[in-house]
């Protein structure tokens, strides 16, 4: 691989790791203003915005920019933050309906 593809190579998955955190950024945002975490609105900008970085992984995938396995890191590390961020977050927001 030449400077310039794994150049290349790692852009791509800081892109897509920037792009991770910007949803986990969002999620948190929400968690925390929302009374309802449940709310189908809530759910479906989620769903959107899960869908649109798996789309992302699947095109870098192809493009040959990063692996199968770097893109299942991205998602998976994601799906970790945004458990850990339910179990933390929720919990007060329980607490904020008492």
């Amino acid at each position: 691989m030449t400077p310039t593809q794994t150049d290349l190579n790692l852009r791509a998955l800081e892109l897509l790791r920037e792009d991770a955190e910007k949803i986990h950024q969002l999620i948190h945002v929400q968690l925390e203003h929302l009374t309802a975490p449940k709310c189908p609105l809530y759910e479906e900008v989620l769903d959107t915005q899960m869908f649109g970085l798996s789309r992302e992984i699947d095109f870098a995938v192809r493009a040959g920019l990063i692996d199968r396995e770097q893109g299942r890191e991205i998602i998976s590390d994601l799906e970790r933050k945004l458990a850990d961020l339910y179990t933390k977050v929720l919990p007060l927001s329980k607490t904020k309906e008492s």
